[in-house]
Order: structure tokens, then sequence, then C-alpha cells
């Protein structure tokens, strides 16, 4: 699910720096987060509420006392967080809520986390603070799901270790790259299975200039397609972070600077531009 970017009044609306409570988050291995609250001190019931940027939908958590003068909310795994970026808040009975800025998050559980995918989807979630200092929680729900592991570039191609969850690996599986903005063009990658895990290679040469985003048809031409993305560890935002190195190489096209990149939902790509 892509995530509309939201207007410039919307933007100000979520997030508008207000000095105010902090919130310490924990993830555990399951995909939970607890929540703890600096104590205000009022009286009346508290919750936690997220609210899903751009849209009318919203969670609400109780917060409880918990050690030290804190309040506390959870939000277990078994609770579905739709794919997008939830900004929290705490609210006081009826009062206005109020944005919540991050404190420490201890997020340890994450790295390098398997699901046992009993739940049958895979459910990921991130908190982390935004530009202006305020505290968003990243979710992904992906049913089934395709998790890029390593990551090795060479001169002329790709190589590319996955695991796959919810869902087995046919005979005919394969990896597809799709032009993004002619979806006609299709180029298919073979690939190479043991179990859940597969790799397989992208040779440049094979793309046109464009963005190419990465699929796998599990079961072949008749099956699904499953997005391959990097959604299992404590990074909201890859595509500033896991940085590779780029190829130039001739091709039918003409000479190209081709290679690998995460999009702003954490999705595996290939970029290759034409060089002038």
């Amino acid at each position: 699910m892509t995530t509309p970017a939201p207007t410039a009044a919307n933007q100000h609306l979520h997030e508008a720096p207000v000095p105010g409570p902090r919130a310490d988050c924990v993830a555990d291995s399951a995909g939970g987060l607890t929540f703890d609250v600096t104590d205000s001190g009022e009286s009346a019931p508290a919750h936690l509420l997220l609210r899903l940027r751009d849209s009318e939908q919203e969670v609400r958590l109780p917060l409880t006392p918990a050690a030290d003068g804190r309040l506390r909310a959870a939000l277990p795994s078994s609770v579905e967080l739709p794919e997008g970026r939830w900004d929290v808040y705490v609210q006081v009975s009826d009062d206005e809520p109020r944005r919540l800025a991050p404190g420490v998050n201890d997020l340890r559980a994450l790295v390098d986390r398997v699901p046992d995918g009993s739940h049958g989807h895979v459910a990921a979630r991130v908190p982390y603070s935004t530009r202006y200092g305020n505290l968003t929680v990243r979710s992904w729900l992906r049913a089934p799901h395709a998790e890029a592991g390593e990551i090795l570039v060479d001169k002329d191609e790709l190589s590319v270790k996955a695991r796959v969850y919810g869902t087995g690996l046919a005979p005919d599986a394969y990896v597809e790259l799709v032009a993004r903005k002619a979806p006609e063009a299709v180029v298919r990658a073979g690939l190479t299975a043991d179990r859940s895990e597969f790799r397989f290679t992208v040779p440049y040469r094979a793309l046109r200039p464009g963005l190419w985003d990465l699929w796998l048809r599990p079961d072949g031409v008749t099956g699904p397609r499953v997005r391959i993305a990097r959604l299992l560890d404590d990074i909201a935002d890859k595509k500033p972070i896991f940085t590779y190195p780029k190829a130039t190489l001739e091709t039918e096209y003409g000479p190209v600077l081709a290679g690998p990149y995460y999009t702003g939902d954490n999705d595996l790509a290939v970029k290759v531009a034409a060089v002038e």
C-alpha cells in the first residue's frame, strides 16, 4: 500500500511540533509494541491514540498505571494495524488528543526477526521520530510476504537472497521485474529455492531505462504476485540508509547507470538511468 503524501495543511496538522509528553517504545519479536508514557497526574481515564495518516481510521489503547509513575499501553501483534503511517497521541478523558514525542525506543527484538507465519500474514511495526520530532509508527501488513536479505552488486548484474512467508515455492516459481511507468514491460528472472529461501539474479542488460519493481511469482504464471521488500528489522525508512553501488555498462539501449534501491515503502526496486 502506498500512503499518499499529505497536503501542506494536513502535514501541518499532523506534524506541527508541540511540547508535550514523551513515550518510550519497546518492541517484541512477535511484532507487538509497548508504549510507556509519562503520567501527567490526571485522574481521568487516558488512552493512547493511533491515527492512520490521511485517513479517519483510529486505534485506541487504554493507558494503565505502570512502574515509576508511568502509564502503559500495549499494541499486541494480534491486533491488525493496516499498512501505513500511524501518528501517535495521548488523550485524557474527552480532551483534545496531544501529539506524543518519542522517548527511548528499544527495538532490538526486531533485528533479524523471523516471524513464524502462523497468522497467515507478516506484520511489522517500527516506531520512529518524524522530521518534526513527533512519534509515528510505520506499519506493514502483507500476506504473503517476500523478505529481501543479502544483496550483492556485480559489474553487470544484481544477486539477491530472500525468504518467502505465507506460501510455498512451486517448481515453476520465478521473479518478475515490472517497469513502474509501463507495467506491460516485464522481465523474468529465474530463481533457485531451498524450502522458503530463494536466490535470483537480475542482469542489468535486460532492463531498459526506468524504474523496475521486483515481484515474486511463487506459483508461476497463474499464482499471486508478491512484492519483494525488506520489512523485518528496526529501520522504518530504508531508502536514505541502505545505499548500493551502481554499475555503468553498455546495453542495447545505450550506456546506462544501474543499481538497486529501496522505495519509500521499503520495497526493493532497480533504477536504470541513461547516461548522457
